[in-house]
């Protein structure tokens, strides 16, 4: 990352009860200014755990895309950090792997154009405890 970019960071996670099965999410927020905040989801629909992680990363961004515009700043001044502990999500993002699921493919173009809008972005995979301990789930 850029030292002189502020950073945002953004930790998520998604699953769903029974994959497939009713979808949900979480994450947590942190601005450089000192703004943070967590927010829990439910995605009403059946859905895999997978979507439901890629659902959970780009409900995160957009939210931090409207908070940006409330205050009348560019995503491009900003760095973003996204942290989780789905290796399908952040390997697919990255472009490690390939999306060969027809249903991820579309989710994955959607993060990362969500991603294009900041200055930069920065991909951490995370153990499995870091979001159990953050998230709760």
């Amino acid at each position: 990352m850029s030292p002189e970019r502020p950073t945002i960071q953004i930790l998520f996670d998604g699953g769903s009860l029974g994959n497939p099965g009713p979808g949900y999410g979480s994450y947590v927020y942190q601005l450089p200014d000192g703004g943070r905040g967590f927010i829990d989801v439910d995605f009403r629909r059946r859905m895999t755990n997978n979507e439901a992680e890629y659902h959970t990363l780009i409900e995160a961004l957009e939210y931090i895309l409207e908070l940006l515009r409330q205050k009348d700043r560019d995503p491009a001044e900003f760095a973003v950090e996204i942290r989780g502990d789905s290796a399908l999500v952040l390997s697919q993002v990255s472009g490690a792997w390939k999306a060969r699921n027809p249903r991820m493919r579309p989710l994955r173009d959607r993060v990362r154009e969500l991603l294009s809008r900041f200055g930069e972005y920065r991909l951490i995979r995370v153990p499995r405890e870091v979001a159990l301990h953050y998230l709760g789930h």
